[in-house]
C-alpha cells in the first residue's frame, strides 16, 4: 500500500465555534516551553494547519487546537491554537473545546460534579473550572491571563471610513475593538456582509500601522483580530459583538479583498479584551457579571475577578465561562499522492488566495 498519514481529531464546537481538538500532540510539537512550542508550531507546522483548515478537510470559519504534554507541574495538558490566520498563544473556545474533548473521552480523569484543572498556553497557565454531569461537561469556566489596554480610542485612517476610533487590547491575543456605530452598523444578520468589510479593513490597517509586542512574551506580536461591539435586546445579554476572522489577504487598497468570516462564539479572549477597555472607562467593576452574545446569539459569561498588572501596566483577571459539545470523531488521511497536500482555497468561499 502506498504510504499515508492518518490524523485523530475530535471536532467540537463551543457556543457554535468550531474546533478541530488534535490530542497526542507531543508527536507533533516540540518544545520545553509553551512558547517553545509556539514558535515551533509557527515555523514548522504551518503546512499541518492548512491541511485540517482548509478544504476539502475544513472549511472557512474553523479553527483548532493542538493539545500537548503539561509544561508545569499540577497542569493536566497544553494547548497551542491554531487559525486561519495562524498559531495563536491563546483561545477560549478552543480552550473550552480542548477541555470538553479531553474530559468526555476519558483523556483527563475529573471528579463529578466540579472540578479544577490548570491548561498550560503560551499566554501563561490558566485554571478551568469544569462541571460534569454523568460525564458530560456541561460548563467550562476559564479564569483567563492577565488582560490589558494597550490604548483606548486610538485614530486609524481607514480607505472609506474616514478616522475610526478603535481599542487595542490583550485579552490572550491581541485585538483591535471599535463600536459598531462607528461604522454607521447594527449587529444584525442582515448586516453580515458590511460588518465583514469593516472588520476585514480594519484588521488589517491596525496590523499594519500598529505594531505591538507582550511585554513578558515577545513572541507573542501583532494584532490577531477585530472586534465591531454594540448594544443588543436579547434578554440576559450585555452586549453584542462581531468577532472578524481573516480567509484570505487583505489589501487597504483593493476593497474586494475585504472579507472574512464571523466568529460563531462570543469569544473568549476578545470579550476579555473587551472587559479591560471596559474596567479601564470604568463601565465596569470587580465581580460585575458582563454577559456577551455572538451574532448567533449565544451567550459567554464574564466577570472580572481581580487585577493585576503586566510590566507596570495595569490588567485585570478575567473568567469567561460557556459550553463546548463534541460533534464529530475523525481519522483524517492524506495520501503520499494527493495532489493537495496542504489543501486549497476557491474564491466562491474563500477571500483571495494567499
Amino acid at each position: 500500500m502506498a504510504p499515508r498519514k492518518v490524523i485523530r481529531a475530535i471536532d467540537v464546537h463551543a457556543a457554535g465555534e468550531p474546533g478541530r481538538v488534535v490530542p497526542n500532540g507531543d508527536l507533533l510539537v516540540r518544545g520545553a516551553t509553551m512558547s517553545e512550542r509556539l514558535v515551533y508550531a509557527q515555523q514548522h507546522l504551518d503546512e499541518f494547519r492548512q491541511l485540517l483548515l482548509q478544504e476539502p478537510r475544513g472549511y472557512p470559519s474553523l479553527c483548532g487546537v493542538i493539545v500537548t504534554s503539561p509544561v508545569n507541574p499540577g497542569s493536566a495538558f497544553g494547548i497551542v491554537v491554531f487559525e486561519h490566520g495562524g498559531f495563536r498563544p491563546m483561545s477560549g473556545s478552543n480552550c473550552m473545546c480542548a477541555v470538553t474533548a479531553m474530559v468526555e473521552t476519558g483523556a483527563v480523569a475529573v471528579e463529578e460534579p466540579t472540578s479544577r484543572l490548570r491548561i498550560d498556553t503560551a499566554a501563561g497557565v490558566v485554571e478551568v473550572v469544569v462541571t460534569v454531569d454523568n460525564g458530560r461537561v456541561t460548563d467550562v469556566s476559564i479564569e483567563n491571563v492577565p488582560s490589558f489596554v494597550v490604548e483606548l480610542d486610538h485614530e486609524f485612517e481607514l480607505p472609506q471610513y474616514g478616522t475610526v476610533r478603535a481599542d487595542v487590547v490583550f485579552g490572550g491575543q491581541f485585538y483591535v475593538q471599535a463600536k459598531a456605530e462607528d461604522f454607521g452598523l447594527k449587529l444584525e444578520p442582515g448586516q453580515t456582509r458590511e460588518i465583514l468589510r469593516a472588520g476585514s479593513l480594519l484588521r488589517e490597517v491596525a496590523r499594519r500601522t500598529f505594531p505591538v509586542v507582550h511585554p513578558e512574551h515577545p513572541e507573542i506580536a501583532g494584532i490577531s483580530l477585530a472586534m465591531i461591539h454594540g448594544s443588543t435586546d436579547t434578554p440576559g445579554a450585555d452586549a453584542r459583538n462581531a468577532v472578524i476572522c481573516p480567509n484570505g489577504p487583505v489589501d487597504p487598497g483593493d476593497p474586494a479583498t475585504w472579507t472574512s468570516t464571523l466568529d460563531r462564539s462570543p469569544c473568549g479572549t476578545g470579550t476579555s479584551g473587551r472587559m479591560a477597555a471596559k474596567f479601564a472607562r470604568g463601565e465596569l467593576v470587580v465581580g460585575q457579571e458582563f454577559v456577551h452574545e455572538s451574532m448567533i446569539g449565544s451567550l459567554f459569561r464574564g466577570h472580572i475577578r481581580g487585577t493585576a498588572e503586566v510590566a507596570g501596566r495595569p490588567a485585570v483577571l478575567p473568567t469567561i465561562a460557556g459550553r463546548a459539545w463534541i460533534t464529530a470523531f475523525h481519522d483524517f488521511v492524506l495520501e503520499d499522492d494527493d495532489p493537495y497536500p496542504t489543501g486549497f482555497r476557491v474564491g466562491d468561499i474563500w477571500g483571495a488566495s494567499a
